[in-house]
């Protein structure tokens, strides 16, 4: 990789200011000033500096979210609160990650962040069956009937039909009318736990997404907080390949 392009890639000055800083003597290559911006390195040997302050080299960064409600699955800044609020905002600059896949305003729990596009396609991808598990409090009397119709495949609105799902029921209270329930899902449709108890009479009253594929919710993880977690025990416990990923990223980092 070209030494402009690191410094502009993983810091938060501009592939301009990189071209200056460089040829002013601030930025070191293991150890030694180098005022050549068109200087090629290893990226993942050598050691940068800017400053005296290491520069590090991570093409990607991944980062497990406790998504609180009152914020929206969206990079774009407006009214109201976004998820990449909740993480550091040097970081946010530098790498302009995304959340994979949305969860609504009002859901809670596991959401992954990161500026990866493959592995996000891979996630969201039906072929790649990535299953994800919710929590959920309904107004009404969850049944067998219920779970059957979900496994069955069940009918929603707008003609839709959805693939079949797993509903486990943890809790039924007679006197309030309400039930605690785990779903899991083989796929991804817009709002679709709270159309899915639409379809048989009931109404989502609190979501909470658990896991997706292998990747859990760590239960001392409070509302809010996050893990960066490295790309290596991600796609361990995604189950997903990193080769072609990795191709396409250090296709990039030549030019």
């Amino acid at each position: 990789m070209r030494l402009d392009k690191l410094i502009a890639n993983y810091t938060l000055l501009s592939r301009k200011e990189a071209k200056q800083a460089i040829k002013k003597g601030r930025v070191q290559v293991n150890g030694q000033t180098l005022k050549k911006v068109d200087q090629h390195l290893d990226p993942d040997r050598d050691q940068v500096s800017l400053d005296g302050e290491s520069v590090r080299y991570q093409p990607f960064i991944y980062f497990i979210l406790h998504k609180p409600g009152g914020y929206l699955s969206t990079t774009k800044d407006g009214q109201t609160a976004i998820v990449t609020d909740l993480l550091p905002q040097d970081l946010v600059q530098i790498y302009d990650p995304f959340p994979v896949g949305r969860l609504d305003k009002d859901t809670e729990g596991l959401l992954l962040i990161t500026n990866d596009g493959q592995l996000s396609h891979d996630l969201l991808s039906p072929r790649k069956k990535v299953d994800k598990e919710y929590y959920a409090e309904i107004a009404g009397i969850v049944t067998a009937d219920d779970q059957e119709a979900f496994a069955s495949g069940l009918a929603i609105d707008q003609g839709e039909t959805c693939l079949p799902a797993e509903l486990f029921i943890d809790q039924v209270d007679l006197d309030s009318g309400r039930s605690q329930i785990r779903l899991i899902l083989h796929e991804g449709k817009f709002h679709q736990v709270k159309r899915m108890f639409q379809a048989v009479g009931k109404e989502v009253t609190y979501l909470k997404r658990l896991r997706m594929g292998g990747l859990r919710l760590d239960p001392n993880l409070d509302r809010g907080d996050y893990q960066e977690v490295d790309k290596a025990s991600l796609l361990a416990l995604l189950h997903l390949d990193e080769t072609e990923a990795t191709a396409s990223q250090r296709k990039e980092d030549q030019k």
